[in-house]
C-alpha cells in the first residue's frame, strides 16, 4: 500500500459519508433553478416504494445487477447484459443509473428487467437497496466507487466485479490521504481494467485479482455498426458528396468547423449534431450558420437533396449516422471531456477533437496510430480535412487505421463472461 498517513477508519466512512449529504444539500438547493439537479432530486423520490415494487414484480427469479453513471458506461455495460442474458436467459436484470440523462434515455431498455436510479450512497440506502433487490451478483462500469454499496454488498457476501474499469493516478486511492479508501477496494471480488496502464496501477496497491480485458465499447460499435440501420432521407442528402460530421458537439466544437462549412468546398457537405438537442440550443447553431441549412425533423424527399448542412435535431440515431461520414469533428474535448469517437471510428472514419482527451486512453492510441488529430485551431481542422479529401491514398491508409483499431480491441465482452461464468452457473 502507499502512502504513511493512517486515518481512523471510523472517522474517514464518517466524512466520506458526511460529505455525500452536503453534496445532496446543494443538489437539493441547485433543483430550485437548475434542471439537471432537479431532475436528479425529483428522480429519487419515493425510491424506496418504486424499488420495492419493482422487485415484486420480478419474482424469485434470481437478480444481477448493472449499475451504469450515464449513457456512456450504459453503452459500455450493454455488451455484458446482453452477452449474459444469451447465456442465462433465467437471469432478470436491474440496471441502475446515477446521471438524469443515462436513465431518463435508457429507462425502457428492452434486456432490462427494472431501470432505476441509484439513491444517495449513505449506509442506511444501501442496505435498503441490497436487502430488497437481494442479487447474486453485482457489475459495477468503470469507475463508479460507491463505498457504503460496496461495504454492504460484502457483508451479504454478493460478489462485485467492475468491468471496463480505468486507473489514473490521480484517483483518491494514489494520494497520500488515501488509506481507507484503498482499502474499501477490498470488497470488490475481482477488476477487469481496460489497459496495461491501469493494470499495472491497481496491481500497485497490492491487488492481484485483476485481469486486463480491454473496452467492452469496442464490442459495443461492433454490434451497433453490424446493425445499423438505413436512413433513405440521409442518403438522399448525402448524394455523391464527401460528409464532415460534427458528433455530440458543442459551441467550441463548432467554431472548429463553422469556417470549414463557410468556406463552402466543393463536394461537401455538412451533417451536425449537437450533444444537447433542446430547442434553444439548436436555434443557438442555426444563428451560427450563413448557409442553407436543413433540421432532422423537416427532411422529406423534395428538399433532402437541396440543402448543403443537416443538422439532426432528434437523439438516439447518432452512433448510426457515422455510417455516411468521411471525417468527423467529435465534441467534448474543449471542456469537460471528449464523447465517444470509437462510434465513428467503427465505420472507418477518421476523426478530430479538442486538447482534453488525456483521460481517454483510446483518442491518445488513436493519434499516435495516425488515426485521428488533435486540433487547437480552426484552420487545423480545415488543412486535415482538405489534405484527407484530396490525397485518396492518404485518406485511405487513416480509414484503415481506423478499422484496425476496432479489430485490435474487440473481445473484452467474451473475456468478462468467460472469467465471470463460475460465479453465474453455479
Amino acid at each position: 500500500m502507499i502512502g504513511n498517513v493512517q486515518f481512523y477508519p471510523g472517522c474517514m466512512h464518517f466524512l466520506y459519508t458526511f460529505s455525500l449529504r452536503l453534496y445532496y444539500l446543494a443538489l437539493w438547493i441547485a433543483s430550485g433553478f437548475n434542471a439537471r439537479a432537479q431532475a436528479w432530486t425529483e428522480g429519487r423520490k419515493g425510491w424506496k416504494k418504486d424499488l420495492v415494487a419493482k422487485v415484486r414484480e420480478l419474482g424469485t427469479s434470481e437478480v444481477i445487477w448493472f449499475h451504469c453513471a450515464s449513457l456512456g458506461e450504459f453503452e459500455q455495460g450493454r455488451p455484458l447484459i446482453e452477452e449474459l442474458l444469451e447465456r442465462y436467459p433465467r437471469y432478470k436484470i436491474i440496471v441502475s443509473f446515477f446521471s438524469p440523462s443515462g436513465y431518463a434515455i435508457r429507462r425502457n431498455y428492452k434486456h432490462a428487467d427494472a431501470v432505476v436510479y441509484l439513491p444517495l450512497d449513505t449506509p442506511g440506502n444501501a442496505r435498503f437497496w441490497v436487502e430488497t433487490v437481494n442479487p447474486r451478483m453485482a457489475f459495477f462500469i468503470k469507475y463508479e466507487y460507491w463505498f457504503n454499496f460496496l461495504i454492504e454488498l460484502k457483508k451479504h457476501r454478493i460478489p462485485v466485479v467492475f468491468a471496463s474499469a480505468v486507473f489514473r493516478d490521480e484517483q483518491l486511492f494514489y494520494q497520500w490521504y488515501g488509506s481507507w479508501f484503498r482499502s474499501q477496494l477490498e470488497n470488490i471480488h475481482w477488476f477487469f481494467v481496460q489497459n496495461e496502464t491501469s493494470g499495472k496501477l491497481i496491481q500497485s496497491l497490492g491487488f492481484e485479482n485483476v485481469t486486463i480485458s480491454g473496452d467492452t465499447r469496442f464490442d459495443r460499435v461492433s454490434s451497433t455498426a453490424e446493425q445499423a440501420g438505413d436512413f433513405p432521407l440521409v442518403k438522399m442528402f448525402c448524394g455523391d458528396c464527401r460528409i464532415v460530421m460534427g458528433g455530440s458537439t458543442w459551441p467550441e466544437d463548432e467554431a472548429m468547423l463553422i469556417p470549414f462549412i463557410h468556406s463552402d468546398p466543393d463536394n461537401v457537405k455538412f451533417i451536425l449534431a449537437t450533444h444537447d438537442v433542446s430547442a434553444s440550443r439548436i436555434r443557438s447553431l442555426e444563428n451560427s450558420l450563413r448557409m442553407p441549412f436543413l433540421k432532422y425533423s423537416e427532411l422529406n424527399e423534395e428538399n433532402a437533396a437541396s440543402a448543403k448542412i443537416l443538422i439532426i435535431d432528434t437523439i438516439g440515431i447518432l452512433s448510426q449516422l457515422y455510417q455516411y461520414a468521411q471525417l468527423a469533428f467529435i465534441g467534448g474535448a474543449f471542456s469537460s471531456g471528449l464523447h465517444n469517437i470509437l462510434e465513428a471510428v467503427v465505420f472507418g472514419v477518421p476523426v478530430c477533437f479538442g486538447p482534453n482527451h488525456d483521460k481517454f486512453w483510446e483518442a491518445e492510441a488513436l493519434i499516435k496510430k495516425g488515426g485521428a488529430f488533435e486540433i487547437m485551431k480552426s484552420e487545423e481542422f480545415t488543412e486535415i480535412a482538405l489534405r484527407l479529401f484530396s490525397r485518396s491514398d492518404e485518406y485511405e491508409k487513416t480509414a484503415n487505421i481506423c478499422f484496425d483499431f476496432i479489430d485490435e480491441n474487440r473481445g473484452a465482452t467474451f473475456l468478462i463472461m468467460e472469467s465471470s461464468d463460475d460465479l453465474l452457473r453455479s
